[in-house]
């Protein structure tokens, strides 16, 4: 089942011979992926998300926020993640969804225009891929060595 179990949550481990850090050095690492023009923020977590980091994302253009809840294990150098979404993609509050657990999705706008020959194209305006905040977040737990373990219930 471990295996099995592995996929389902998306549990991911270090590659071989790569040293762990101290957690210390793993939450500044996360806590450093805070740079200008990324579209997402990591931060301390509140007491009522039950969770040491929080990696969020609002996408107003499409009516989407994501957010992964991280919880630091430093005995077993590990990393347990709850990947949140919730979409309201109309402007009453009854189209409303929750999910959790991985589901990388590609959000996209799309426009119609004049081309030069004249016949109307659709044109991409605008395009969020989920992974452009999940990546950074796994590619630096698993380059300090650690392990990327999923939850799908709580953390």
């Amino acid at each position: 089942m471990g295996r099995l179990w592995d996929k389902l949550t998306g549990t991911q481990y270090p590659a071989e011979g790569v040293a762990p850090l101290p957690g210390a050095e793993v939450r500044a690492a996360l806590l450093a992926l805070n740079t200008p023009g990324v579209a997402y923020r990591v931060r301390n977590a509140l007491p009522a998300e039950k969770a040491d980091l929080v990696a969020e994302c609002q996408i107003r253009r499409v009516g989407v926020t994501l957010k992964t809840r991280m919880r630091l294990i430093p005995v077993k150098h590990e990393v347990r993640f709850l990947d949140e979404r919730w979409e309201n993609r109309s402007s009453d509050n009854a189209d409303k969804q929750y999910g959790r657990g991985h589901a990388p999705a590609v959000f996209r706008q799309w426009e119609t225009q004049q081309g030069p020959d004249g016949r109307k194209h659709k044109v991409e305006t605008f395009r969020f891929d989920t992974r452009e905040m999940t990546d950074p977040l796994r590619n630096t737990i698993l380059g300090a060595g650690w392990t990327l373990r999923g939850v799908l219930f709580r953390l």
